[in-house]
């Protein structure tokens, strides 16, 4: 099986990957450090691919391959971040599924690393070894840390997997027990050809996204999304700038009614970009940056906007 054919620009923690599976010479526990959208998801799914199906007949690898894909295999347990609601755990997915939107960020929970724990403590089925991956493991508190410690001193016949955007995000005494692979942001070279790959070359034609990006192939997919679910009339005012007060207080009450907070806060960083692209002139930065830090201090963001969009059309 052709593992890791999909990440393009990541050689190195590739080379890395491949070299402890030849050799079997596997960590407990793996730290995949870098920014988010840049392969590390795409990575520890095929390095756990690989770990599932070491060793097994070609009509055994093919169907663990299907059951890892659909997120049945019994030895692959992935955790990532959720929201809590009335005693019950939502994933991002879930919670869009259910239409609930909530207000604190997701985590990841002392109840899930317990649900890990015990998922750790019963043999292997179908595989060599279990396999956990971790994702975002830098939203763990203390006490749900401190609980994958003890895992982590005695994994027994299991590799984990964390994903965090570095080291410092999480706890040393976390750190210290894995192997840390870095993946580093892509080139202008590599990120044009996943983007083009994945059918979206319409983001090239915005420097202003491929800035945001910042050699993230997954932020610039994301942002464009984004993008997309502002209404077009509306960005193109906003674009313009306003040319007198009116047309300012009018627009900053369509941009507070119309859209949600966090878009809100992207709104401005995607607006920042594109009027540094546009015309490099740092006191419209310093507008927007203003705009950013009263939205996240939670003031009335009718107010915010207002303030904004007449600073905007005065210079």
């Amino acid at each position: 099986m052709n593992a890791f054919q999909g990440l393009l620009g990541q050689e190195k923690p590739v080379e890395l990957l491949l070299q402890a599976v030849k050799l079997n010479r596997i960590a407990p526990a793996y730290l995949f450090c870098g920014s988010p959208g840049i392969g590390r998801t795409i990575a520890a799914s095929d390095f756990a691919q690989l770990l599932l199906t070491a060793d097994l007949s070609l009509p055994k690898q093919e169907l663990a391959v299907k059951k890892i894909q659909t997120g049945s295999h019994p030895d692959l347990l992935r955790v990532e971040p959720t929201y809590l609601s009335k005693g019950e755990l939502y994933t991002a997915a879930k919670a869009a599924k259910h239409g609930l939107q909530f207000k604190t960020p997701a985590k990841i929970r002392i109840e899930q690393i317990r649900q890990m724990m015990r998922f750790l403590n019963r043999p292997a089925l179908e595989a060599n070894r279990q396999v956990v991956v971790i994702e975002e493991a830098q939203t763990m508190a203390e006490a749900p840390a401190n609980a994958l410690l003890k895992t982590l001193e005695e994994p027994g016949n299991a590799t984990l997997i964390l994903i965090a955007p570095d080291a410092d995000s999480l706890l040393t005494t976390l750190v210290s027990r894995c192997q840390r692979i870095q993946f580093n942001r892509l080139s202008q070279v590599h990120l044009t050809t996943i983007l083009e790959l994945k059918g979206y070359q319409a983001i090239l034609e915005h420097p202003e996204l491929i800035a945001i990006a910042q050699g993230s192939p997954g932020e610039a997919i994301a942002a464009w999304q984004r993008l997309q679910a502002i209404p077009d009339d509306l960005l193109q005012q906003l674009k313009r700038s306003p040319k007198t007060a009116l047309e300012a207080l009018n627009l900053a009450q369509t941009v507070s009614t119309q859209l949600d907070g966090q878009t809100q806060l992207w709104l401005v960083d995607y607006l920042q970009y594109y009027y540094w692209q546009q015309s490099q002139q740092i006191q419209l930065m310093a507008i927007w940056e203003r705009t950013r830090q009263c939205l996240l201090s939670y003031v009335q963001p009718r107010l915010v906007w207002e303030c904004a969009l007449l600073n905007l059309s005065q210079n």
